[in-house]
């Protein structure tokens, strides 16, 4: 006994010698993607934009090569709001048009003086078309589109396609025609950035409209519209611009943790050479000392872009040495892996199927790359939550995994 009492007593003072307190520094440190071709998704109520303009359009009938240039031309005004919902693709509602000047044969939509003026056996008369043009377009940003997005770009040129409806807004009723008809449009919106809220328009358009729109039908198949306008547009709200994507990494001192994996292996050494003085001694008594290596893994967050549940290769190298601190911990230590969504963006139904795939995807590559034992994990997931950290919606479109 007297040799077990010397070996116990040499074990508590190894423990005591080596009972040492380790904190462990962690870092966050956010990391932003220089891809320009790459940005964070706004919310839904943000790069809106409203714009007006005036300019000149011409129309083009079944007589417009009858009529001498100049006369054809006539005012046109302009007004549209829009949205952005990337900085390469947006859309617009508007309304163009007040006035054009043609001529008919038939009478249809004349104005005094009567201009006739004689034309394979028919008398021309001078016509004009009052109305207003409603449309709704899609606009392609080339300039963002093919060189990446850059704010403080001066010149972009967007091409549009869009829909409208054409209606006759004077004497509809007393001439033949349906006074409206649907429009097809092609364009190119040119802007000059003036300022983040202010830019300066160059709007091109051509519009196709029904043959009957100007109460004659001829042998054209459609008439059309032609006008240019130059005017203002102003982006309101507060947020005007595009985010780069932000990846937040949570990592943790290397020398604390060597310093934590040294202390730990100095005292399994110690075990084993107290075991073997035990064994030594021929006593009967034997006790037996356990090290546990009771070590728990810090929490780690890892973020989404907005709508996603792909986990990205900077996540991923996060991911390895939580895996290696988790296979050199306790195997009995259970981690949570929870997913949650921003409740500011998408339906409840979207939200809780966004969480429930991230936090899929975590445990996916904790156990199938980095070979955690899925005896430690459990997944849950929230849905749409509100802003967790620092009032920011895009740390909640994330996966936290924390200890039990």
């Amino acid at each position: 006994m007297k040799y077990t009492f010397i070996l116990i007593m040499g074990i508590v003072t190894s423990m005591s010698a080596s009972a040492q307190t380790y904190e462990i520094r962690r870092d966050t440190t956010t990391i932003v993607h220089d891809d320009k071709y790459k940005v964070e998704t706004n919310r839904f109520f943000q790069n809106w934009f409203i714009g007006v303009g005036a300019g000149a359009q011409i129309y083009y009938g079944d007589h417009n090569k009858q009529m001498e240039l100049g006369d054809r031309i006539t005012p046109a005004f302009e007004a549209y709001l829009g949205k952005w919902f990337t900085p390469g693709i947006g859309v617009r509602l508007g309304a163009n048009g007040f006035k054009a000047n043609g001529l008919t044969q038939n009478g249809s939509y004349v104005v005094g003086p009567y201009d006739k003026l004689p034309w394979e056996g028919y008398e021309l008369e001078r016509q004009e078309l009052n109305f207003i043009h409603l449309h709704g377009d899609v606009l392609f940003n080339l300039s963002n589109l093919l060189g990446g997005y850059r704010d403080n770009r001066f010149y972009e040129i967007s091409p549009y396609a869009g829909l409208g409806l054409m209606i006759m807004t004077k004497y509809a009723d007393e001439n033949p025609g349906s006074g409206r008809e649907v429009s097809a449009s092609i364009g190119v919106l040119n802007t000059f950035r003036l300022s983040p809220a202010f830019h300066l328009t160059l709007d091109v358009r051509g519009s196709m409209v029904g043959d009957r729109f100007d109460g004659e039908v001829g042998n054209r198949l459609e008439d059309g519209l032609g006008s240019a306008t130059l005017g203002i547009r102003y982006n309101f709200g507060k947020k005007r611009d595009w985010d780069k994507p932000k990846t937040t990494i949570i990592k943790y001192n290397e020398e604390d943790l060597s310093a934590l994996r040294s202390a730990v292996n100095k005292l399994a050494q110690d075990n084993n050479h107290l075991r073997k003085q035990l064994a030594e001694a021929k006593n009967s008594t034997i006790t037996e000392v356990q090290i546990e290596r009771n070590m728990l893994v810090a929490p780690i967050l890892v973020t989404f872009q907005i709508n996603k549940s792909i986990v990205s290769n900077e996540a991923r190298v996060n991911l390895s040495f939580f895996a290696d601190m988790i296979k050199e911990g306790d195997p009995n230590i259970k981690y949570s892996i929870t997913g949650y969504a921003d409740k500011g963006t998408g339906t409840a139904k979207i939200n809780e199927r966004l969480s429930r795939e991230r936090a899929e995807a975590i445990y996916n590559v904790l156990v199938r790359e980095f070979n955690v034992s899925p005896s430690q994990l459990v997944k849950e997931y929230k849905g749409g939550v509100d802003n967790m950290y620092y009032d920011d919606p895009r740390l909640s479109r994330a996966v936290i995994v924390i200890a039990d």
